[in-house]
C-alpha cells in the first residue's frame, strides 16, 4: 500500500473523509526552535493533504501530516480549513518547479515537493477544489503556471484525450458499418441478378414444345440453374 493510500485509510477515512490530494514536501527553509526545546523525535516525513467530508455540508480541509522514522503510523498535525488559506505561491509561472507556498490566516509556510510534477497536481487540483467549493472569499494564486488554472490543464488535456479516442473509435466504427453496408447491398444484387437468371432460364427450359424433352444444349443450363436456385452468394472477408 502507497503511503497515500495509508494516509487516507488511517487518517481520514475514521473520520468520513476523502483524500483528494497529498503530496511529501519539505520545508525551504529551517523551522525556528523555541529556547527550552529538548529535542525532536528525529527524521520525519511530511505530507500536506488536501480532504473533503462524505456528509453534508461539505467542509474542506488541508491538514499537514507526519510520519516518524522507524514508524508505520501517521499523526495528523497541523489543519486548517479551505476558508482559512489566503493565498498559493507557485514561486515561477515560466517553469515547472518543485518549490510553493502556502499562506494562511494564522500561518505561512515554504515548501519543496518530492517532484515538481506532484507540486504540479496538487495546487491544480487544490485550486480546482476552490472554484468549487470556496462560497464568499476564494485564495489567490500568483506565479502559477497557466496549464494549472485551467484552459490547458493537466486534467483537461487527459479528458480531451479520451474524448478525442472516443470520437476517433465512433468514426472507424461507422466507416466499418458503411463499408458493410455497401457489401450486403451488393450481394443483394447479385443474388437477384442470380434469380433472375436462373427464373429466365426455367422459363426458356419450359417454352420449348415438349417441356418433358429439354434439349442437350440446355441440360448443363438447367442442371447449373438448380444447384443454384436457393443458394446465396458467399460474403467476401471484409478487410
Amino acid at each position: 500500500m502507497s503511503a497515500k493510500s495509508a494516509i487516507n485509510k488511517e487518517i481520514f477515512t475514521p473520520h468520513d473523509e476523502r483524500m483528494l490530494a497529498a503530496v511529501q514536501v519539505k520545508r525551504r527553509t529551517k523551522k525556528k526552535l523555541p529556547f527550552l526545546a529538548t529535542g525532536g523525535q528525529g527524521d520525519y516525513s511530511t505530507f500536506i493533504c488536501l480532504s473533503v467530508t462524505n456528509r453534508k455540508p461539505t467542509q474542506v480541509s488541508i491538514t499537514k501530516v507526519k510520519q516518524f522514522e522507524g514508524s508505520s503510523s501517521f499523526i495528523r498535525r497541523s489543519q486548517w480549513t479551505l476558508d482559512q488559506l489566503r493565498q498559493v505561491n507557485g514561486i515561477d509561472p515560466n517553469r515547472d518547479g518543485p518549490e510553493f507556498d502556502l499562506m494562511f490566516e494564522n500561518a505561512f509556510d515554504q515548501w519543496v515537493a518530492s517532484s515538481a510534477g506532484d507540486k504540479c497536481m496538487f495546487v491544480q487540483v487544490l485550486h480546482h477544489t476552490c472554484q468549487r467549493y470556496s462560497a464568499d472569499r476564494k485564495p489567490e494564486f500568483v506565479n502559477c503556471q497557466s496549464k494549472l488554472l485551467g484552459g490547458n490543464s493537466i486534467l483537461h488535456s487527459a479528458a480531451d484525450s479520451v474524448t478525442s479516442a472516443v470520437q476517433k473509435a465512433s468514426q472507424a466504427l461507422n466507416e466499418r458499418g458503411e463499408r458493410l453496408g455497401r457489401v450486403e447491398e451488393r450481394t443483394g444484387d447479385l443474388m437477384n441478378s442470380a434469380q433472375q437468371f436462373a427464373d429466365t432460364a426455367h422459363k426458356v427450359a419450359c417454352s420449348a414444345p415438349a417441356c418433358s424433352r429439354v434439349p442437350r444444349r440446355l441440360t448443363p443450363l438447367l442442371q447449373c440453374t438448380r444447384l443454384f436456385r436457393g443458394r446465396s452468394l458467399p460474403l467476401r472477408k471484409l478487410r
